[in-house]
């Protein structure tokens, strides 16, 4: 095991923790990627990070059902989590679910950035009257990608309060990982109506779907081939635990292909109800090859925040 990793790890987790880390290494080597971006990761303030695992454990109406959180460690053990899993840069997905939080997670996001190299910087934003000034100070302090969580915020993305936002996200090219499928629940503002809205009029907007657009796949790649700059992450999409409730279309899987370079790899750690490893494995089952898969896993992303190949 990894000398940082079993540093963290208590005795009862080492051989459960080598076991995984085993298993997302020898998904690496089969694939021959040499390493993961991820852009779909959760770190928040801790407070609010029990609060969301604490709304999970208690199936709220957003989730619907069980949902057992596998990583539910310390913030050094997840972080070692994912270094030992071989993820070269990850997110810290934040988001508000009421006015005046957003620009305060922002900072608490900016921090953790500073002390995590690895993490690329984050910011959120939510529908009030100093939103463009909030996004434009995230963006000048070097955020690097964006989280906006319409099912949670419970706001149409095409509020005349964000619209300064997004013309400033879209002229800077910084990408918004958007969770706007209707999926596990629908929300009141969530499906791809709101967000074809939204795409006409900043049709430069770096829009990164949530879960593929879960359970609404096929309206959101028909969105990402109209617009070019908009991509979908793998987030929980082809799980056993998804295809349960939400199965992707098989007659759709050639159109993954075709989109190969803008599907990235997004997982929810530590949010998943199953090992990290669980999630490649899914994707690596679709069939669509060793290409598709290091473009996925690694190149999509590696290409999008400049990081070069390594």
């Amino acid at each position: 095991m990894n000398d940082d990793l079993g540093d963290v790890v208590g005795d009862g987790l080492g051989n459960v923790v080598r076991d995984e880390v085993d298993g997302v290494r020898r998904f690496r080597e089969r694939v021959g990627v040499p390493a993961l971006v991820d852009v779909h990761t959760h770190f928040m303030p801790d407070r609010v990070l029990r609060k969301v695992w604490a709304y999970f454990d208690s199936a709220g109406p957003l989730t619907g059902r069980e949902w057992p959180i596998t990583y539910r460690h310390g913030e050094a053990e997840r972080l070692a989590l994912l270094r030992a899993f071989g993820v070269r840069a990850f997110t810290s997905m934040v988001y508000p679910h009421k006015p005046g939080m957003a620009r305060w997670l922002n900072g608490w996001a900016a921090g953790f950035a500073d002390r995590t190299p690895d993490c690329l910087r984050t910011a959120t934003l939510f529908p009030e009257e100093d939103v463009g000034r909030y996004v434009r100070e995230a963006v000048e302090g070097g955020a690097r990608i964006f989280k906006a969580h319409v099912q949670v915020g419970a706001y149409d993305p095409n509020d005349p309060l964000l619209g300064p936002a997004w013309g400033l996200l879209a002229e800077a090219g910084v990408p918004v990982v958007m969770h706007c499928g209707s999926g596990p629940v629908p929300g009141k503002h969530t499906g791809p109506g709101p967000v074809g809205r939204l795409l006409a009029a900043h049709p430069r907007l770096r829009l990164v779907v949530a879960h593929l657009g879960m359970p609404e796949y096929t309206d959101f790649l028909d969105l990402a081939e109209r617009y070019g700059e908009v991509r979908l992450d793998t987030t929980m999409a082809f799980t056993d635990f998804s295809e349960g409730f939400a199965p992707f279309p098989r007659a759709e899987r050639a159109r993954l292909a075709d989109l190969g370079d803008r599907i990235l790899l997004g997982t929810d750690f530590p949010n998943l109800p199953y090992p990290y490893v669980h999630q490649l494995e899914a994707l690596e089952r679709l069939g669509l090859g060793e290409g598709w898969l290091r473009a996925v896993c690694h190149g999509n992303g590696a290409r999008l925040f400049g990081l070069g190949s390594g």
